[in-house]
């Protein structure tokens, strides 16, 4: 599915630094920005795949190191990170999550620390993971000024933040993305509508958790929409904010698999523990079965309108 083509990043056409290029956000990121007439350096692992899927449009590099120091880029988009569903967060797949975020971010802010001429701006990905956990039944909505808590998944999002907002330091404005679950062609969605295509939807544990999620091409308009805000105000970069992207409909996971299962015409009756989940995932299970309410208070103060504001529109686009 093309990204919705009125996206429009800036007036100014600028040189623009992708990282996780390749991924589920960074494709359709990379092809709207093309689309409006940016250049795009992408930051990949297997440049030759990634040079095949753009067509040889995008200028594709292995290491911030191949980057010159007098290059100029205008703007870094960092969506780079490793999968955190599915492995069980050892201590090796924590390090590798880590690496993945963490230290990937810290060498972009590196490489900024040394560039002879720095960029305007850093739209850096987080997640609503940063607010850790609420109980099922707990319906306390979480904006911005939420705190994180003190656990793994809260701790990776607070200091993949941090790694980013050192680049503030260079005078670099920085802007983090805390994204809700993304739903599209690709990413989780599909896995998570199978049940209900065969038939076999229905709540997973209690089915009262919260599920905060956007359509993708929300999240496209939205870092356009967060670019724009942050180069249109004082030259003098601000200190580092965030901004959470997810719909302005929350649902429960079992209102959640209802609606899809409307939309789908399916039934939607099938309970599933958690206790396997639990045995399977570790504590990673919290986050499909414990989830959170995340408001979007920034996107809506600031008056960005979303495309897909209910979970049903956003499905049915899906279809």
């Amino acid at each position: 599915m093309n990204t919705h083509p009125s996206v429009v990043f800036d007036r100014v056409k600028r040189t623009v630094l992708v990282t996780g290029a390749t991924g589920f956000i960074g494709r359709m990121l990379v092809q709207a920005l093309l689309a409006d007439g940016h250049q795009v350096v992408a930051l990949t692992r297997d440049t030759e795949r990634a040079s095949r899927l753009f067509v040889g449009r995008v200028r594709c590099i292995a290491a911030m190191d191949a980057l010159p120091l007098d290059e100029q880029v205008d703007v870094i988009v960092n969506l780079a990170g490793g999968r955190i569903l599915g492995q069980r967060w050892t201590a090796r797949r924590r390090q590798a999550l880590r690496a993945s975020r963490i230290a990937l971010t810290r060498g972009v802010v590196d490489w900024i620390a040394r560039a002879r001429r720095k960029p305007l701006l850093l739209l850096s990905a987080s997640a609503i993971g940063y607010y850790g956990i609420q109980a099922p039944g707990d319906d306390a909505r979480l904006d911005e000024t939420a705190p994180p808590q003190p656990m793994f998944m809260s701790d990776l999002c607070r200091e993949w933040e941090d790694a980013a907002a050192a680049a503030a330091q260079h005078g670099v404005q920085v802007e983090c993305m805390r994204f809700g679950l993304v739903l599209g062609r690709q990413g989780a969605l599909p896995m998570m509508l199978l049940p209900i295509r065969l038939g076999l939807g229905g709540r997973l544990g209690s089915g009262r958790q919260w599920l905060s999620w956007i359509h993708v091409d929300d999240v496209i308009a939205g870092i356009a929409h967060r670019w724009r805000h942050a180069l249109d105000r004082s030259p003098a970069p601000s200190p580092a904010g965030a901004t959470n992207f997810t719909a302005p409909e929350q649902l429960t996971q079992a209102g959640f698999s209802q609606t899809a299962a409307r939309v789908l015409n399916r039934p939607c009756f099938m309970p599933t523990p958690g206790w396997p989940l639990r045995l399977a995932l570790g504590e990673q299970a919290d986050l499909l079965l414990e989830g959170q309410r995340v408001t979007p208070e920034r996107l809506q103060r600031e008056g960005f309108v979303f495309r897909y504001p209910d979970l049903a529109g956003a499905l049915r686009s899906l279809r």
